[in-house]
């Protein structure tokens, strides 16, 4: 059955909060983008079980709802006429979800926006460069061709280069000349300058005396941390300028004062401090990962999923960009990233396999696969977090494999890349396999042992047969008080018409299936479903009196015709507030519609109370539905009105 993409949408604002909670709302490929004033007022398990979501997940000041592709634009279309809003773009959004983050995360986020758009870069860089380098050890002959040192030069030019252009998407993030920015970038790695990477072996080394400044004449190849502050710098003195200056003198003077002003002050104030300062932070890195026989590598595995949680884990871009740029160029960093990535998968996979809800199914099985590729967001977002056992055994998993990784000395060409896709720039491929396997493995298998299906769980209920016959018992569909069906207050439901059952006053806002079957018919409006079961037994399971006329506003079904379910298995949720306020009355109609065919069929005796419980009923049936109450309870509203409470 097509989504109705207008109820789709009016259901998600329903569980927002009111529009003015809701700031801007953006969509992508596959998400409703929406940034939201106080999270507390969303209901978040509601909006999960919304049909067309996917998932639910915060991310960065957003709280995005995966819907999927082809679909979330027509459900985008429907919520911004639902909520008169305007349309924005995901920059936009993206800007109103910073201005609400603290400035802890604000930095880490700017790090994030500065590396993501270089990324296919230095992908591509580090790829080419491991297949080079794969080639070589190869074919030997390969190695001293004129094919390799071409490959080679090309591989190696987006590292030798990266200052560069870290400066110009720095100059983008902050809002300056990306031009200006370019410009201080190579100011930093000018040939005039000695390559920082041949600095070591260097007895002495020569310097500008610059006011009193001693400037040594070193480039900052490898730097990034430098290359950031000195474009924010760049941006914040541009930016005045353009303030002050004459229009007529502008395009002259600012260029020329931005430009000798960021250059002075980054090589005598901001160069030194800042990639000292990045110096100790990397070899504190280095060090944190290979303490202790892996020990480090264990701890950052078990904390690296928990920054992807929080939004920070693009930090570690610095940390890696510093390795390769090392003497030994090889990114440790990168087995503790992957070994974290696919233990999520590995538990996503497990949820996958574990669960009995076809929705959870449909999601979890492409976000384990988009997290075996190193992107873990829906996995982690739309499946792990949520139901946190997954998460944990994942950190447990990705811990294990971090360990064995920094144990057996597992490094990267490159940075970026995790998962499959890490084999193209991985140094020990067969040994990575092993820690693709123990992540993964130990993450799944814990995850099948810890983790209980929530809707396993509901299936395990104590659920009471109410009817029976030859062909075996029918249990209740919901839990609640039981009366016959001739008190059902519809004389269709009531008069037997379409078969005998009870009536059940749902405690719970779900109904499951009576016993093992096929589901032989759904209601378009999702309030009844039919279900066929051992030996032809055909039973109808109707949510209400009078609830067709809602149109399937507060029904979600479950399951479509044709489906093989289970005994216990949910076959549809629906909203009881949302029936009673529309005046009908929320009683749970289970029939068995073909009993005639049945010598032996009752209906169990659950209701030795049923006349206290149907003198409470009456009040409430009388005020919403006078009308359809059946003749019976007519007559024992005649003779029992001073009872009724």
């Amino acid at each position: 059955m097509a989504l109705d993409y207008r109820k789709c949408a009016e259901e998600i604002f329903s569980h927002l909060g009111g529009r003015e909670n809701i700031i801007s709302a953006a969509h992508c490929a596959t998400r409703l983008r929406l940034v939201i004033a106080d999270n507390g007022k969303v209901d978040v398990p509601a909006l999960e079980d919304t049909e067309g979501v996917k998932g639910v997940f915060n991310s960065n000041g957003q709280l995005q709802l995966i819907i999927g592709t082809g679909t979330v634009n027509k459900v985008y279309e429907e919520f911004l006429a639902i909520t008169g809003m305007t349309a924005a773009t995901k920059e936009e959004v993206k800007a109103a979800a910073a201005a609400k983050q603290p400035l802890p995360q604000k930095m880490v986020k700017t790090l994030g926006d500065v590396f993501v758009p270089i990324l296919p870069a230095i992908v591509a860089a580090g790829l080419m460069m491991g297949l080079v380098q794969a080639l070589g050890k190869v074919i030997p002959s390969f190695a001293g061709s004129d094919w390799y040192g071409f490959l080679d030069m090309v591989s190696s030019t987006a590292f030798a280069y990266l200052p560069v252009l870290v400066a110009i998407s720095s100059a983008r993030v902050f809002g300056g000349n990306l031009f200006l920015g370019g410009v201080v970038g190579l100011a930093m790695i000018n040939s005039s300058l000695i390559n920082a990477w041949s600095v070591a072996g260097m007895e002495s080394i020569p310097s500008w005396q610059l006011l009193f400044f001693n400037v040594p004449q070193v480039g900052y190849q490898g730097h990034v941390i430098p290359v950031i502050v000195a474009v924010w710098l760049m941006c914040w003195i541009e930016k005045r300028l353009h303030k002050i200056v004459p229009e007529i003198i502008d395009l002259f003077v600012t260029p020329l004062v931005t430009v000798l002003a960021t250059t002075f002050i980054t090589f005598t104030v901001i160069g030194p401090i800042f990639s000292t300062a990045e110096t100790y932070i990397l070899s504190f890195a280095q060090w944190l990962v290979t303490v202790g026989y892996g020990v480090g590598a264990l701890v950052m595995g078990a904390i690296y999923p928990l920054t992807v949680v929080c939004g920070l884990h693009h930090m570690y871009n610095v940390i890696e960009v510093g390795m390769l740029s090392g003497a030994e160029g090889l990114n440790i960093w990168m087995p503790i990233a992957s070994a974290a990535n696919f233990a999520q998968c590995g538990a996503c996979l497990a949820v996958a396999v574990k669960t009995h809800q076809m929705k959870t199914r449909t999601v979890a099985v492409p976000s384990a696969l988009s997290a075996s590729l190193g992107i873990t967001e829906p996995a982690i977002f739309g499946v792990n977090f949520r139901f946190m056992k997954p998460f944990i055994c994942g950190v447990i998993g990705g811990a294990a494999g971090a360990m064995f990784g920094s144990i057996v000395g597992l490094g990267g060409s490159s940075y970026g890349v995790t998962g499959f896709p890490g084999y193209l720039i991985i140094n020990k491929p067969l040994l990575y396999t092993i820690l693709l396997a123990i992540s993964g493995g130990v993450a799944f298998l814990l995850t099948m042992v810890v983790w209980k299906d929530p809707e396993a769980a509901e299936k395990k209920k104590d659920r009471k047969p109410v009817m029976t016959c030859e062909a075996g018992q029918i249990l209740a569909p919901t839990a609640g008080k039981v009366v016959p069906h001739t008190q059902i207050p519809d004389e269709t439901f009531a008069g037997g018409i379409l078969g005998q059952g009870v009536g059940i006053v749902p405690e719970e806002d779900v109904v499951i299936a009576p016993f093992d079957g096929v589901i032989s018919s759904t209601a378009q409006t999702q309030h009844a479903v039919g279900i066929t079961g051992p030996g032809e037994m055909e039973v109808l399971i109707h949510i209400g009196v009078d609830t067709v006329k809602m149109q399937g506003d507060g029904f979600q079904m479950l399951v479509k015709e044709g489906d093989k379910v289970t005994a216990g298995q949910p076959l549809i949720r629906f909203s009881r507030k949302k029936i009673q306020a529309a005046g009908y009355l929320d009683m749970v109609v289970v029939l068995l519609t073909n009993c005639g065919d049945y010598t032996q069929f009752q209906v169990l005796d659950h209701t030795a109370n049923a006349g206290v419980l149907t003198l409470r009923l009456h009040k409430e049936i009388y005020r919403r539905v006078p009308d359809r109450c059946p003749s019976v309870l007519l007559a024992e509203k005649k003779n029992k009105t001073r009872q009724i409470p």
